[in-house]
């Protein structure tokens, strides 16, 4: 998750050559920066330079300052480790959290960004893509999960169901998905569908309903909604039963609106059983994720404990206690049903974990269990490079002061249920198997429960490949180095 807060910011206002803001983060980065960048800047970073003070030593060496300083893991970082063994920045910073990967506890959550790339998505959700969000299922057919308007994908009539059974730059050298699978892997998969740039074209192949057809995808900017205007906030109407259902894409500033609108629709039908679907959620900004607990605390108090921000000891004046904060549009639930899968990690989690010691059984997990990242990052800016360390500095602790659910929330939950990712429906149809098992929670109707094998990912793997760690069916597919929008929303190409 990422989220400023506010009075560590003030609290560090003598440290803005180091750090502007203080930002949590929920599957990638935060919002605010250190070091003049400033999260929430919408113009265009410096040109970084080539030497000097961004030569690779120089980054490298800056990398290592800040980690040194603000890890939440110091035990675990290497005594002596070369930087000049490492060809990149990213390569020396992996080698400085391998430790706490091995540990489980930093799974590439530390890494090295634009700054320019992560302002615009999340003040905007920008983004250059076909437009659409990509898994393997249970046969390795590759399959759209999701399609987000406004974009090529969904503009061409593909949409969530379809398979991609055939990638090319023309029509004349089609490589079928099984044979760039059995060759080259996943890592085939992504040199076939390119690295996001606008106006970079592919030819696929695909089979859904109407039938099989060829259809040429150029890449394009588009705005990537966090809920859709098509499924993303309905009321559901259960045998008579009104259910609130909202799908949250990712925790970014423009899910503000449509999320009050929603809740304000919720509100003045007065609903108390809801839906919340994450199951795709890969994180965001913790304000949002804070946003999301208050619309869910018409029966809470601005004296009442949703969560902890704990720093290492070193940085203990950081430490922060969040309280609810009840807001014109907010509900006082009686039941929620969290959807959420191997791709729900971060701020996704950090929704479901605050409201454990409040509902207890009333509060369930459905689909499979979560990724696991109860920490959150601050963002360290190095404008005159465009650099951006998002670094592991924070622990997440609900008013019980739970936390460290490394291996995902399933054991934590009250209640679980066990559900398939339906992509025959749409996201929100009643009919589809996640949204059913959450309807049937909601009106105490019986489940199965999630099995406890069913753990997250193992150290070194990412929230988008935790799915086959969980033996569900389908595993959301990322590029080993990805962007900004492509952390937060799994699977986005």
């Amino acid at each position: 998750m990422k989220r400023v807060s506010k009075s560590a910011a003030g609290r560090l206002t003598a440290m803005t050559a180091i750090l502007a803001l203080l930002s949590a983060c929920g599957g990638g980065g935060s919002s605010g920066s250190i070091g003049g960048g400033g999260g929430g800047g919408t113009g265009a970073a410096p040109t970084p330079t080539p030497s000097g003070t961004c030569a690779l030593r120089a980054r490298q060496d800056w990398v290592a300052a800040q980690m040194n300083e603000w890890y939440l893991f110091p035990e675990t970082l290497p005594a002596n480790l070369n930087p000049a063994s490492y060809s990149t920045v990213e390569a020396y910073l992996d080698a400085l959290t391998a430790g706490a990967r091995a540990q489980n506890k930093d799974r590439f959550f530390t890494y090295l960004t634009s700054i320019a790339e992560e302002n615009a998505y999340y003040n905007s959700g920008s983004s250059a893509g076909f437009g659409f969000r990509l898994a393997l299922d249970g046969s390795n057919r590759l399959v759209i999960t999701e399609s987000f308007e406004g974009a090529p994908a969904l503009n061409a009539g593909v949409d969530r169901g379809a398979e991609i059974v055939s990638i090319g730059t023309t029509t004349s050298n089609l490589r079928t998905v099984s044979s760039i699978l059995s060759s080259e892997g996943t890592a085939g998969l992504n040199n076939a569908l390119g690295t996001p740039a606008v106006g970079l074209t592919r030819v696929f192949q695909v089979r859904d309903a109407a039938g099989t057809r060829n259809v040429t995808l150029a890449m394009a900017d588009f705005t990537l909604t966090p809920v859709s205007a098509r499924y993303g906030a309905k009321v559901i109407d259960d045998a008579g039963r009104k259910v609130g259902y909202i799908n949250l894409r990712t925790f970014i500033n423009t899910a503000e609106t449509p999320l009050r609108n929603a809740f304000a629709n919720f509100k003045a039908q007065g609903i108390t059983d809801v839906i919340i679907d994450v199951r795709y959620n890969g994180g965001g900004l913790i304000s949002i994720a804070d946003l999301v607990n208050n619309l869910l605390g018409a029966d809470r108090t601005t004296s009442t404990v949703a969560n902890y921000v704990t720093f290492r000891p070193s940085k203990a004046s950081n430490n922060e206690t969040v309280y609810f904060a009840p807001q014109p549009q907010s509900i006082a639930p009686t039941r929620i049903a969290f959807i959420g899968t191997g791709g729900s990690a971060s701020a996704s989690e950090l929704v479901m974990n605050t409201f454990i010691p409040y509902l207890g059984n009333r509060a369930a997990l459905v689909g499979t269990n979560t990724y696991g990242k109860p920490v959150g990052q601050i963002a360290i800016d190095r404008a005159a490079c465009d650099d951006r360390l998002r670094v592991i500095a924070f622990a997440l602790e609900n008013s019980a002061h739970q936390g460290a659910y490394y291996n995902g929330l399933a054991a934590f939950m009250g209640a679980t249920c066990q559900a398939n990712d339906d992509i025959s429906r749409q996201l929100g149809d009643p009919q589809e198997q996640s949204t059913r098992r959450a309807l049937d929670f909601l009106a105490g109707r019986s489940c199965t429960p999630i099995s406890a094998s069913a753990a997250a990912g193992s150290p070194g793997l990412s929230p988008q490949a935790a799915g086959a760690q969980l033996g569900k069916p389908m595993e959301l597919v990322s590029p080993d180095r990805p962007t900004t929008p492509q952390r937060e929303v799994p699977g986005l190409y």
